[in-house]
């Protein structure tokens, strides 16, 4: 009987052990929402660890971590925001031998995105110019990467003061391709992962912004210096970096950072 009992309890302490186990909790960028879910099932998969994340725009995540919330790894959509916790001590790298840059994982690229039902052209640099253009969404320059991108590219068009006026502002590139999904913008410049989901590919055309008209869009990867899982951010960032979720990533709109 007493066998019995002290069985039952080892069995309990266990399950009560396994389930008290805290996720990996990871900070993502809004473009990483369409493609980041099946990485991160595939990772618990073969690690056996869990992941929760909060996707959000770059600036508000870095925020947040200035502020001391408990995220173990940060995955920006630039090297900007990693950098600058990087300079606060906040956040590194040290999975690679330069703790001192973010680890970039991928780039981005800029798509313009309009309904297909919309009686404006499809998607062009000409669409850009057109005065029918009423309203065109873009992310907030000031907290989004891709939103600096689409700023970037419309001054490199000589069209961001004619368009001024026009902008409707989001508050991240989720948000944006929202705005001209459901119709509060005629077009949006918002990320290649956002256009390729099956909601917005189905509705929707995109034009890619040539790559000259704007920096690149490189995201990088940092660790948050306070966590307590260090070595399974670690594990991650290498699944992350290996060759078939490079691939996966390649599928879903961005550019491998490895080839």
């Amino acid at each position: 009987m007493l066998r019995h009992i002290a069985f039952g309890l080892a069995l309990i302490a266990t399950v009560t052990s396994a389930g008290a186990q805290s996720p990996l909790r990871v900070a993502a960028a809004a473009d990483l929402e369409p493609v980041l879910p099946l990485i991160c099932a595939g990772f618990e998969k073969t690690s056996g660890i869990r992941v929760e994340t909060t996707y959000q725009a770059s600036a508000a995540l870095t925020a947040q971590i200035q502020n001391g919330a408990p995220f173990d790894l940060f995955l920006s959509a630039d090297m900007g925001y990693p950098k600058r916790l990087i300079g606060e001590g906040l956040a590194d790298a040290a999975a690679r031998a330069d703790s001192s840059a973010p680890i970039n994982y991928a780039n981005g690229t800029l798509v313009l995105w309009a309904r297909k039902d919309s009686s404006l052209p499809p998607p062009s640099l000409d669409l850009l110019r057109s005065h029918a253009l009423r309203r065109l969404a873009v992310a907030n320059p000031d907290r989004a990467p891709y939103g600096r991108a689409a700023v970037d590219a419309l001054t490199s068009l000589k069209l961001y003061e004619s368009l001024r006026a026009r902008l409707v502002t989001a508050e991240n590139i989720a948000q944006t391709a929202q705005f001209v999904y459901s119709g509060n913008a005629d077009a949006g410049l918002i990320s290649l992962t956002a256009a390729l989901t099956p909601h917005l590919s189905s509705s929707g055309n995109y034009f890619v912004i040539p790559r000259d008209l704007y920096p690149p869009i490189q995201q990088g990867a940092v660790i948050v210096s306070k966590t307590k899982k260090r070595s399974e951010a670690h594990k991650f960032l290498d699944y992350l970096l290996s060759a078939p979720v490079q691939a996966q990533l390649a599928q879903a709109g961005l550019t491998p950072a490895r080839k």
